[in-house]
């Protein structure tokens, strides 16, 4: 049986790590500053680009002070993302995971857990950024790597086509009442209409 192309779109790149929105803008010092006691001789540029192949790509957001306002700022935030094989090399690596802190949210993990390996780039960004940052990386992913559309009506994950709308509009119409099973050629009785997703 052909799988669908999007499976492995899914199981190749999503494993999007977390980290607090904390005093980006501070300058802290770092490990060699510091002068701790852990062992080891650091590379040439004491970073993790001193692996060969790792390639490190990154953006910082800082901008407004005062009062916070949803949506405008100030902000204090990025994302990193980081090729364990390097921009143009999509062989997969060895990969596992563990909890840290319970505190905060990752996507991916399931995937690396059963395979062992991971496809593709790490994305590390704050907690309520990991939604945005995995759909980037799986857009950049299907451009990248021109993978193809399934034909199949059933397999349309890459599609792209839910929007923040359409999630809320399932949130605000959810209620306790009886659902009518979803099917490629059936639709809800209460149809959601929202910017980005098909009611046909």
């Amino acid at each position: 049986m052909q799988r669908c192309i999007a499976r492995r779109v899914s199981r190749s790149m999503v494993l999007t790590l977390v980290v607090s929105t904390v005093a980006l803008a501070q300058t802290k010092p770092r490990e060699s500053d510091l002068k701790l006691p852990i062992g080891g001789t650091p590379g040439k540029l004491d970073a993790i680009t001193d692996v060969a192949g790792v390639e490190v790509g990154y953006a910082t957001m800082i901008t407004g002070n005062g009062p916070l306002i949803v949506g405008q700022g100030p902000v204090r935030t990025g994302v990193t993302v980081v090729h364990p094989r390097g921009n143009d090399n999509a062989d997969p690596v060895f990969a596992s995971w563990f909890t840290l802190n319970g505190n905060v949210e990752m996507t991916g993990t399931t995937w690396v857990q059963e395979s062992g390996y991971l496809e593709g780039p790490i994305g590390i960004t704050n907690m309520h950024s990991v939604g945005v940052v995995r759909d980037a990386i799986i857009r950049w992913e299907v451009t990248r790597k021109n993978v193809s559309q399934p034909t199949r009506r059933s397999c349309r994950i890459n599609s792209n086509v839910l929007r923040p709308a359409s999630r809320s509009a399932s949130a605000d119409r959810a209620d306790s009442g009886a659902t009518a099973p979803a099917t490629s050629s059936s639709r809800s009785p209460r149809p959601i209409r929202s910017p980005g997703l098909p009611t046909a």
